[in-house]
């Protein structure tokens, strides 16, 4: 890879960790405030429910995006225990292209959604169209599914690969 590309592609990582980590402080930050205001004044923002909704609705799936970035997805692993070699290259192959394709799918399938909601003008809170609001589903999606298809046709990383079966 050039060293253009790849600096790029640390960007976008470090991108990704900073939205995702604004994301949680504000969640937190939004939660505790309209926990103390229920309790102490009898009161909170009406708005905090679904903005909350929002919040932990991105965080879930750039969350799931860094996870497969990192390869901390959930796996097979139990497969390396009894296969080895090019059966496991195969095994693994056909698990990350499955996982590339079903988030393809989904992907798909949640660009739907939103254009359902963008076409039907459904409104969403403080002024942010639902659309716009569930717009992280196809990107998410996408991203997760490119990235697994990518690993499929990589070969395996050290901490992927274990000793022959039986050895």
């Amino acid at each position: 890879m050039s060293t253009g590309f790849q600096r790029n592609l640390a960007r976008l990582h470090r991108f990704e960790d900073w939205v995702l980590t604004v994301l949680v402080i504000g969640m937190v930050l939004l939660a505790g405030a309209q926990i103390l205001l229920r309790n102490l004044f009898d009161g909170g923002f009406p708005w905090a429910e679904p903005v909350l909704r929002a919040l932990v609705l991105w965080s879930a799936m750039l969350g799931a995006v860094i996870a497969t970035r990192e390869d901390q997805h959930i796996g097979l692993d139990f497969i390396a225990r009894f296969v080895g070699g090019m059966k496991l290259r195969v095994a693994r192959f056909i698990a990350l292209a499955f996982a590339a394709a079903l988030c393809a799918l989904m992907a798909w399938h949640s660009w739907a959604l939103v254009q359902l909601d963008l076409e039907g003008g459904t409104e969403g809170v403080l002024g942010i169209p639902a659309w716009a609001l569930e717009l992280i589903l196809p990107l998410g999606f996408a991203l997760m599914a490119v990235r697994f298809l990518i690993r499929s046709l990589l070969p395996p990383r050290a901490h992927e690969v274990l000793p022959e079966a039986g050895a």
